[in-house]
Formats: structure tokens, C-alpha cells, sequence
């Protein structure tokens, strides 16, 4: 892992930065990771820059952080990730985060407060404000910033294009033979149509096993809360949404997956979310 730190000394601690660069923006934008680490050395002299080569050194890097305030240019996946690690070594309470975000998805990001523009993204760092928002938190210890959706919305390969699937011909050889060669398609994965889920929010069944359902979804509600929405399979004409505002959520029956902001996991039987009131704070343009 490279590090690099700027010439200078901060005088406030609150512009002490540890600027840590996920790989992927690197790779996907490299111009808009020089800008925002130039307005971000720019703006604080002695800020500390590291380009983890991975996960572990991502890990590393703000575990060694200090005193410093950790500044992540990156994706929705390396908020959720920085947000994790932090949650997990207990230090959210005394930490605010930044991000300026570069590479894949920033829906996440967005919808949080933080600009999608690098120059826009680095000078909220420098000048904004820390906001306390809710955090969700699973039972293995895993958090969900944004919205919980089961099953996960499908999104398309990399791979795939609008003729046949398949960008490379050499890919629709391969997958022509693998369909020749390979037995009849297996049953479809969990979660990938109608299921039977029980869903209790604090402790009250909103929906139970004798009912199919099509979709669930959990999104942030009022402080201290989350907003559950459970759309009912229906035959015929469509069946009402219910919805229910609670501190816990649990959801359990058949295997299902679960996509938690840029993260699908799963399958699991059974889970359970409760929101940590103001757990973690993030900075945003004052």
C-alpha cells in the first residue's frame, strides 16, 4: 500500500485527513481521484494519502488512522465497507466520515447528501458539517445505510448486451456449448420469484407464512425508526401493500436473499435489522 503525505502542518485536528483511495476509482476514473486528492491537499496541509491495493490494506489503513479523519474517495460499496469496519471495531461514535465519491454506483451516496461532482464532493469535506443518520444493523453485524430490498433487484452483467446477451462472440460460442453439454436448467435460485416469509416488525407479525409475497423492502422512517413495505403476491387484481414503522425487523421462512444498498448477500433463513439511532455520522455541505 502506498502512502503519501503532503508538505505542511494542520493546525486543527479536524483537517488532519487520512484520504484513503479505493482501487476501484482508481481504475475507473483516475482523473477525478488527482482532482479531488489536489482540492484535498489543497485545502489541508498534512493531509495523508494511501492507495490500498485491497480490501485488507482498505482495513489496515483506517485502523491505523490516529487522530487523522478518515476521507474515503470511492464508490457506494467502499462507504458501506469503511461504515462496517468502523462499526465493527466500535469507533463510529467519535468518528466522522467522508466521502467523495468516484468509480461505480453513488446512488447511495446521492441520496445521503454528499455532491456527485469530485470538486463539489472535496471541498464539502473541507467545509461541511457532520450529519448523525441511523444505521441499520444485522445480526451477523453487517449495516445497511440506505434501503434493504428482498429479493435484490436484478441487475445486468457486464457481459450482456441488447442482442443476445453477450458482448464477445467468443462468449456466445462458450455459452452455446455449455447449453448443448449441460442437463435441464435446475429450479430457480431463492428469492428470484414469489416466496413465503414471516415478517415481524417490533416483535408484530405484519405479514406471515400463509402469505406469498412478491417484495419487501426496508428504507430509513422517522429518527430512530425504519419503514417497512411488504408487497403481497396477488392473482388477479393487485393486492395492497402493508407497511409498518418499527425499531426491529425480522424476516424469516423460506432461503432468501437480500440486497443491503450495493451489497447482495445471502441466501439465509432467517434475520434481523434493528436501527442505531444517529450511529454514524457522515459529512455533508453545511
Amino acid at each position: 500500500m502506498a502512502e503519501v503525505a503532503t508538505s505542511g502542518t494542520s493546525s486543527a485536528t479536524s483537517d488532519q485527513l487520512l484520504v484513503v483511495i479505493d482501487p476501484v476509482a482508481r481504475r475507473a476514473d483516475g482523473e477525478s481521484v488527482r482532482i479531488a486528492r489536489d482540492v484535498l491537499r489543497a485545502g489541508a496541509a498534512g493531509a495523508k494519502v494511501c492507495l490500498p491495493d485491497g480490501p485488507e490494506e482498505f482495513a489496515r489503513a483506517l485502523a491505523r488512522r490516529g487522530s487523522r479523519r478518515p476521507v474515503v474517495v470511492g464508490d457506494d460499496r467502499a462507504l458501506v465497507r469503511a461504515v462496517e469496519l468502523l462499526h465493527r471495531h466500535r469507533e463510529l461514535t467519535g468518528c466522522a466520515l467522508s466521502l467523495v465519491p468516484v468509480g461505480g454506483t453513488v446512488s447511495l451516496a446521492r441520496s445521503l447528501g454528499v455532491p456527485s461532482g469530485a470538486v463539489a464532493a472535496a471541498r464539502a469535506v473541507l467545509d461541511g458539517t457532520e450529519r448523525r443518520m441511523d444505521l441499520l444493523v444485522d445480526d451477523s453485524d453487517g449495516v445497511v445505510l440506505g434501503a434493504l430490498r428482498i429479493p435484490p433487484l436484478g441487475s445486468p452483467s457486464p457481459e450482456r448486451d441488447s442482442a443476445d446477451g453477450v458482448t464477445h462472440p467468443w462468449l456466445r460460442t462458450c455459452r452455446s456449448l455449455v447449453r448443448t453439454l449441460a442437463p435441464a436448467r435446475p429450479p430457480a435460485a431463492p428469492g428470484s420469484g414469489p416466496t413465503r416469509l414471516r415478517v415481524e416488525v417490533d416483535g408484530e407479525t405484519l405479514v406471515d407464512l400463509h402469505q406469498s409475497v412478491e417484495a419487501v423492502s426496508v428504507v430509513p422512517g422517522a429518527p430512530g425508526t425504519a419503514h417497512v413495505e411488504v408487497r403481497p403476491a396477488s392473482v388477479g387484481a393487485e393486492a395492497s401493500p402493508l407497511s409498518a414503522e418499527g425499531r426491529t425487523v425480522t424476516v424469516s421462512g423460506a432461503h432468501f436473499r437480500y440486497r443491503a444498498d450495493a451489497v447482495v448477500s445471502g441466501p439465509v433463513r432467517t434475520r434481523t435489522w434493528e436501527v442505531r439511532e444517529g450511529a454514524w455520522g457522515l459529512t455533508v455541505p453545511a
